[in-house]
């Protein structure tokens, strides 16, 4: 990207937006929410808009990765194929995208968004505890989460909160558990879909290296935070993030 010179409240805006962002996004995912439209009004073309929050965004996700190896909430023996196939499917999405129609987006997004704020309120079996899986691991590792990292790298915004969906319900995980592995998975989803945006010029690296120093300090706040919070409190965190996104997606 051609380099541009930005003004320094316009910085300072999207710096504050970052660490928000950082926050949120660890505890509950939809910090794209946040940052995607702060980059586009600050003047940024879409496509560069995209392209610079993958790279603020993997190093949130970088950073709450760290903090769940550091507090073993996860371990890379069980993460490890999961994260690979999560690459590969954010890949596959993000060189798709180039391609496509996104227009159906408009009316899937919607409607997953609204099913993911659903279970979370009404579901009486979101506990800490980890519960019988509904689906084997091979399974969820060859369909589930390939899918979930082609969003990724379609779209993006609300991957975490999908891939946490994704492992309370079908895998049985324990909603602390679910959300703490999928803070490396959509690191995964992240860097795959950073290098094709590498690849292909669409990152405006000023913004995004200030951004990045947002997410740091926000995920890291938000990583301490996550391994402390009681789950029903992170079950209606959940929920208030997915209901604004589907409210702004309204309002778009």
């Amino acid at each position: 990207m051609e380099t541009i010179n930005y003004p320094l409240e316009v910085l300072l805006f999207l710096f504050g937006i970052a660490t928000v962002a950082g926050f949120i996004d660890t505890l509950a995912g939809g910090g794209g929410l946040l940052t995607i439209p702060a980059l586009i009004i600050s003047g940024i073309p879409p496509l560069a808009a995209l392209g610079t929050n993958k790279l603020q965004g993997s190093m949130g996700t970088a950073t709450a990765s760290y903090m769940m190896f550091k507090y073993k909430r996860v371990r890379w023996a069980i993460v490890a194929q999961p994260m690979m196939c999560a690459f590969a499917g954010s890949l596959i999405g993000t060189i798709a995208v180039q391609y496509i129609d996104t227009s159906v987006l408009i009316f899937v997004i919607p409607l997953v968004l609204f099913g993911i704020a659903l279970y979370f309120l009404l579901s009486p079996n979101l506990h800490e505890d980890n519960r019988t899986p509904v689906i084997s691991q091979q399974q969820y590792q060859a369909y589930v989460i390939p899918a979930i990292g082609g969003y990724d790298g379609m779209f993006g915004p609300g991957t975490g909160s999908f891939l946490a969906l994704a492992g309370v319900s079908l895998r049985g995980q324990g909603i602390i558990d679910a959300t703490a592995i999928a803070k490396t998975l959509n690191l995964a989803t992240n860097l795959a879909s950073l290098i094709v945006f590498f690849l292909v010029g669409q990152i405006v690296w000023i913004v995004g290296g200030l951004m990045l120093c947002g997410q740091l300090i926000g995920a890291s706040i938000g990583s301490r935070c996550l391994v402390m919070i009681n789950p029903k409190h992170l079950r209606m965190l959940i929920v208030v993030m997915s209901v604004a996104m589907l409210i702004r997606y309204f309002l778009a």
